[in-house]
This record gives C-alpha cells, structure tokens and sequence, in this order.
C-alpha cells in the first residue's frame, strides 16, 4: 500500500498533536515532520520532500498563504534532483470568509480546510489532494474553485 507522506504545518502545537493523532490511526498516512511557521515548513519540504503538506494560513514569519507559493515554486527544482518531490498544499484554517479561500487557491493550495472539519474529512481531503483532486470543507462552495480557477485562466 502506497502511504502518503504529510509534513503538518501549524503555529500550535497542540492542533499539529491532534491532527497527527488521527493521521497515525490510518494505514496510508504518514505524518513525517512538523513546522511551527513557514519558513520552516518551505526548509522542511526541501529535505523531506512530503507528498502534502497540510498548512495553517495564519502562522508567524511566514504565512502559509506565501509559504505555499514559495513551495510550489522549489518543487520543479526538487524534482530534478535524486529524491523527487509533488508536494502539494492543502490549507488549514480557523477562517472561512471568501477571501481567505480565494488567496488560498491563488496561492497554489489543491484544498481548504475548516479546523472544525471532521477526522474523517480531513483524512479524506489529503488523499483526495494527493491524488491531484480538490477539496473543500463542506461549508465551502466548491463553485467557489472553480470560479476562481477560471478567472486564472482567463
């Protein structure tokens, strides 16, 4: 079985335990580091190559709206070295207003998450992500991607 790897990225401790709590009961996930801010999570990234990192938006020196950028930018270079990397980026949030989800999805992330979301969804969204598919907590309007995604290419 496949498992995927995950580096979790918040500035509390105690959400980073509890997420890593319930990835550890699933056979396919893998939590594989853990950053407190953003610039620690771009290093993490570089030399763990996860294939998601699960990012808090709101998080010191870095946020992980710019975080996500920088590491979707590193990642073409990753791949050309021994240890390939496609981490993706699915965002974790205390806020679920318009705009957050919006600089979210312009800033890389294949999904946003509620931090009320269930266990299970966020099990699900990581393999949902890590199979090159989006995800949304539910209380998000997955029009809200899509329309988003067009204007880009617009």
């Amino acid at each position: 079985m496949k498992r995927i790897t995950v580096l979790l990225a918040d500035d509390n401790e105690v959400v980073r335990g509890e997420i890593r709590k319930i990835l550890e009961l699933e056979d396919d996930l893998e939590v594989v580091g853990e950053a407190e801010d953003g610039l620690e999570a771009v290093a993490m990234v570089k030399t763990l190559r996860p294939a998601l990192v699960l990012m808090d938006v709101a998080m010191p020196l870095l946020n992980g709206l710019r975080a996500a950028r920088q590491i979707l930018e590193i990642i073409p270079l990753l791949r050309t070295q021994s240890r390939p990397t496609a981490a993706k980026v699915l965002m974790l949030s205390a806020y679920s207003d318009e705009a957050y989800v919006i600089e979210a999805v312009n800033s890389g992330a294949r999904g946003y998450l509620i931090k009320q979301t269930s266990a299970g969804n966020v099990c699900t969204a990581i393999r949902e992500v890590d199979k090159g598919n989006i995800f949304f907590s539910p209380s998000i309007p997955k029009h809200l991607y899509k329309r988003i995604r067009k204007k880009q290419t617009d």
